[in-house]
């Protein structure tokens, strides 16, 4: 819960004291506000970006390795995982930064703050699992160590998705559908 507001607050913090004198201005400082609430939004979603991309890099590095050793038992599950991590991650980088119905109303609710800083380290917390499954993956397989590679696959897929729904969520908690 902690990291989400972090962010808010560091980009409050890096306000220019001209933008901070506007922001007493009536009416300015709501529109201010929406503003660090889009960059702070856009900042997480940058960040489950690039943890996604390098979870996915750990997962096409095994893959190929797995091809190499001709594991063909495991290749299609893999492979269909890649897609899927890609699917997920061009979902989370092209979303839109700041959704209309919950960041442009001029006074947001503490309570829907607070909904968006659990969905936020909600995602936090799946990406650090999605980030170390992968990498435990990865070094499995280089260490030769087969055994695991279909179960590790199930789980990562698991966590892919979970991941996605959580996302998805947020994505209609914002837009005022839940």
């Amino acid at each position: 819960m902690n990291e989400k507001k972090n962010v808010y607050e560091k980009v409050k913090s890096e306000m220019r004291l001209s933008e901070r004198i506007l922001a007493e201005l009536p009416g300015f400082r709501g529109y201010k506000e929406k503003e660090l609430r889009r960059e702070a939004d856009r900042l997480i979603r940058d960040h489950l970006y690039r943890r996604l991309v390098e979870a996915k890099n750990e997962v096409k590095e095994a893959l190929q390795k797995l091809s190499e050793q001709r594991r063909h038992d495991v290749l299609n599950d893999v492979d269909k995982l890649v897609m899927i991590f890609d699917r997920i991650a061009e979902k989370i980088n092209h979303a839109p930064y700041g959704y209309t119905g919950f960041f442009d109303a001029v006074k947001v609710e503490e309570e829907d703050l607070d909904r968006m800083i659990n969905f936020d380290t909600k995602l936090l917390e799946q990406i650090g699992e999605i980030t170390q499954t992968a990498k435990t993956f990865k070094s499995e397989t280089f260490e030769q160590k087969l055994e695991k590679a279909k179960e590790h696959v199930q789980k990562l897929r698991s966590l892919v998705e979970g991941l996605e729904q959580t996302f998805t969520e947020r994505t209609e908690t914002i837009r005022g559908m839940r």
